[in-house]
């Protein structure tokens, strides 16, 4: 059973990076040491792993990817600190009302 990883990297300019992989220490070290110099994550850093989540099912991690990668950063700090009770409220959207 092959396992997939999503995980999301604290850059140094404070931004988050989101990513999926097979290899989550190979992967890291890959961004760490600027393997990809077209990457987001070339440029920014040094860089800290603040979550990861595993799956048995790739396009499962790929799907998740994809959804977290479109979170607000409210919402990704609330997954990373494991407020899991606030994601669905971080998920509304929030609506003036005029007077």
């Amino acid at each position: 059973m092959k396992v997939s990883y999503v995980y999301i990297l604290k850059c140094s300019d404070d931004s988050y990076y989101t990513g999926v992989t097979s290899n989550l220490e190979k992967r890291f070290q890959q961004h760490q040491n600027g393997f990809h110099k077209e990457s987001y994550t070339y440029f920014r850093r040094p860089l800290i792993l603040v979550f990861y989540a595993s799956f048995t099912d790739i396009n499962i991690a790929i799907d998740k990817e994809k959804q977290i990668k479109k979170w607000s950063r409210a919402k990704k700090e609330a997954l990373i600190d494991d407020r899991y009770e606030a994601l669905p409220n971080l998920a509304k959207k929030k609506f003036r009302t005029r007077k």
